[in-house]
């Protein structure tokens, strides 16, 4: 390696390796970068780098662990490089890692949406993810409207869970065009910061089936948030209970929205740990 190589390599980052563990929840795939012990490294360009699923590693988020007293904290990344203010299924993913590594029941994981509860029941990993939000200009929402009838084509419902959320009820979900449809209500005007987009189609009082949009990522085969926000709108709505199974296009996932927050629960996977290379880092 050159001296000039490794000037180059110095200067666009000053790690000559950055390991990571891949994990997933439901098919909702992310990388996890412990950065407890030191400065936080995730940076716009290293995430979006990461995030492509050719010359990087792909995700649907990146979450960096960093240390919070006695707990952790969290933030998130989606794949284009912006931040996310919530990822339930990787907290989930991130409490279940913790948790085993700690031999503990509990845990409290400070996120940009305020601090949230975990707690291990049995082999289940439960999150706290918290109230929703139902104030239109916190959601955020452009500008006052009824947030279970958004003035748009198709009646959605609005629930902020850390992340806007833009939720449809439909008839069939199978049928629904959720790339083009998803990506168009994503950056629509009412939606200052963009919004993730569900498809929700009510089976029973407790089983939704959903497809999702995120924004920032596109079509993900899980989002715990999203799942949330569905479970909220279809209480609200009247359609369903406040405890539902959703199944989503990489499997299940359980919510109960009890007045403390919504509770989620689904499957959790560590598939692989691994380093970036010096090459890597260098290029970005």
């Amino acid at each position: 390696m050159t001296e000039f190589y490794m000037r180059a390599m110095n200067a666009a980052y000053p790690h000559k390796n950055l390991a990571f563990r891949k994990m997933h929840g439901a098919g909702n795939d992310f990388v996890v970068i412990d950065s407890r012990g030191g400065d936080a490294r995730v940076t716009e360009p290293l995430a979006r780098a990461i995030g492509d699923r050719h010359r990087g590693v792909g995700f649907d988020q990146l979450a960096e662990i960093r240390s919070d007293g006695d707990g952790i904290a969290l933030d998130f990344w989606n794949s284009d490089g912006t931040r996310a203010g919530a990822c339930g299924n990787a907290t989930r993913c991130v409490a279940w890692l913790i948790m085993h590594e700690q031999d503990a029941t509990t845990l409290t994981i400070r996120t940009e949406r305020g601090k949230l509860i975990a707690e291990m029941r049995g082999e289940e990993v439960w999150v706290n993810m918290g109230p929703p939000v139902l104030d239109w200009a916190d959601v955020p929402l452009a500008h006052e409207v009824d947030l279970l009838h958004l003035p748009l084509s198709g009646d959605p419902v609005a629930v902020g869970m850390g992340n806007p959320h833009a939720v449809f009820f439909v008839d069939d979900v199978e049928t629904v065009d959720v790339a083009g449809l998803g990506s168009e209500i994503e950056t629509h005007p009412l939606f200052p910061e963009k919004t993730n987009v569900e498809f929700a189609q009510v089976r029973a009082r407790n089983d939704i089936r959903m497809r999702v949009w995120e924004r920032g990522t596109g079509i993900t085969l899980a989002c715990g948030s999203g799942a949330c926000a569905t479970a909220v709108a279809g209480y609200l709505r009247g359609l369903t209970d406040r405890k539902v199974r959703i199944q989503v296009d990489g499997g299940w996932l359980t919510l109960d929205w009890q007045d403390d927050g919504v509770w989620m629960t689904g499957p959790v996977a560590s598939v692989f740990e691994a380093s970036l290379s010096a090459e890597f880092l260098a290029s970005i």
